[in-house]
């Protein structure tokens, strides 16, 4: 097999040295000038007059902020599934279907083949990060190993495709990254997650793993079936995969993990890299240590603005970009990219560390805002208080969901119920009486609003935990068709009847 070592680690240095040479801001002033002139001619382009934008502010001005439903109505949908110049030149041949964390309806998320090399510059970082940190790594004589969607995609139109983001990526490998790449072809396209599972733990056995990467959740569960598969290694990865050098995850908060990850990892030489990958594109990966915040990718086609998260649904939002963003603000992220989306609003909120280069925590979701009450509580604080209960009681959390209870009748307060799955099973209850209260102090501390409205229960009742045995996520999100891939199990659920579903599942009335 080709050994492609020396030609990784040549790229490595020349792509480092051309992070640590560029000026970020003048890099997305470059991003959005080339957007507008290749898409200027476009039916969007026109509407938008872009032949006459000239400045980042002119941009802000002319092009408003859109959400997804507002482009499918707009534009996409008119002409779908043959998008042919309409917000981006040419025809658009992927699209990745998404149903985002809590939504049912599907969306199409153009992918442009610019994109194509946009995620593929993404995934070539992530690389570039790992040889400078381990200059004599070994990564490239084995294979890197994505747990990610289905190749099998659907054909939606002639030439014009469907399917899981990963699965498109998969589809799409170039010829030097396949020499290296894992699955193989014949188990690539199992679009059943019990079925993937199965067939991959065998066959990544008699591999020679160097990277595995996924969405955490997913990972663990996979992890599950290595461990039957090799009893003997005590559900540590150093016996499984004793070359693996790199594990990558994203898509999700990975603090509630960390530690299940931790002892998955003992006596391995692997590290934990971040990313932060979307539908419309890849945003972040991690160049420093776990926990140390996510670089902006700011030239490979997508330009960011920011808005502060309480003035997203304001008619007129402050819209920042990198020039003028400030450390410590939870904003919400809004792209325009190489494949059509212009001020588009994906759902994410991010709050930077660092601005030169620019490094950022993922807060959670802009749906992922709990205030049924007025505690105005965001994603992140949440994530956090649910780990730091777990350490509390010394226990791992699996997964969780939180919503909001509503009073029903005269007199009572509402308040919140995490649903939480823990790693050993149902804790005893008094260990869960102490997890509640640990949660409840942990968000005391770090959001006023909310130790307000819980002074003496008069604002809100204390908070209720209902613990469910191993495996009812997995079951829950396999009865709604979101087993695997690039899902995710919500964490703040604001849809009621989504909610309501998850407590009839569980049993929780």
């Amino acid at each position: 097999m080709l050994n492609l070592t020396l030609p990784f680690r040549a790229y490595a240095r020349i792509r480092s040295s051309k992070l640590a040479a560029q000026d970020p801001v003048e890099a997305q002033r470059q991003q959005l000038h080339q957007l507008l002139a290749k898409a200027k001619n476009t039916h969007f382009g026109h509407a938008n007059r872009f032949a006459h934008i000239h400045r980042v502010e002119d941009y802000q001005d002319r092009v408003r902020i859109r959400r997804y439903e507002d482009f499918w109505r707009e534009y996409w949908q008119p002409v779908f599934p043959r998008l042919d110049n309409c917000t981006w030149p040419g025809t658009i041949p992927y699209f990745a279907l998404t149903s985002g964390t809590t939504s049912g309806v599907t969306k199409y998320i153009p992918v442009s083949p610019e994109m194509i090399a946009s995620n593929r510059v993404a995934g070539l970082d992530i690389v570039t990060h790992h040889y400078a940190a381990r200059p004599g790594s070994t990564l490239m004589r084995g294979l890197c190993f994505m747990l990610g969607g289905s190749t099998a995609l659907t054909q939606l139109a002639p030439g014009i495709w469907g399917g899981d983001l990963s699965g498109i990526a998969g589809k799409t490998v170039p010829w030097w990254v396949r020499l290296r790449y894992f699955p193989p072809r014949e188990l690539e396209t199992i679009a059943d997650w019990e079925e993937k599972i199965t067939r991959f733990g065998p066959a990544s056995l008699a591999s020679d793993i160097r990277a595995v990467g996924g969405v955490p959740s997913w990972l663990l569960l996979f992890f599950d079936k290595l461990a039957e598969l090799r009893p003997d290694c005590d559900r540590r990865l150093a016996g499984i995969y004793p070359d693996l050098e790199m594990l990558v995850h994203g898509g999700v908060n990975f603090a509630p993990y960390r530690s299940h990850f931790a002892r998955w990892l003992e006596g391995s030489r692997a590290e934990t890299r971040e990313i932060y990958p979307a539908s419309e594109g890849c945003i972040a990966i991690a160049d420093r240590g776990d926990g140390d915040g996510l670089r902006l990718i700011t030239d490979t086609g997508i330009f960011y603005e920011f808005v502060p998260l309480e003035e997203l649904d304001s008619p007129n939002p402050t819209r920042h970009w990198l020039e003028t963003v400030e450390l410590g603000v939870n904003y919400a992220i809004v792209l325009t990219t190489c494949a059509g989306l212009w001020s588009y609003v994906i759902g994410d909120t991010v709050r930077f560390i660092d601005r030169n280069p620019p490094r950022l925590l993922v807060t959670g979701r802009t749906s992922y805002f709990l205030s049924a009450f007025g505690e105005h509580l965001i994603g992140e604080e949440i994530e956090r208080a649910v780990a730091e209960a777990g350490m509390e009681v010394n226990a791992l959390v699996k997964d969780y969901s939180v919503g909001a209870l509503f009073p029903e009748a005269a007199g009572e307060v509402g308040g919140h119920l995490y649903i939480v799955e823990f790693s050993e099973g149902i804790l005893a209850d008094e260990r869960l009486h102490h997890f509640a209260t640990a949660i409840d102090a942990a968000l005391c501390r770090v959001n006023e609003d909310y130790k307000a409205h819980r002074a003496e229960g008069f604002g809100m009742q204390a908070p209720r935990v209902h613990a469910v045995p191993p495996d009812t996520f997995t079951a829950w999100m396999k009865s709604r068709g979101r087993l695997g891939g690039q899902n995710k199990v919500p964490r703040v659920i604001s849809d009621t009847s989504l909610f309501a579903s998850l407590r009839q599942f569980t049993g929780c009335a």
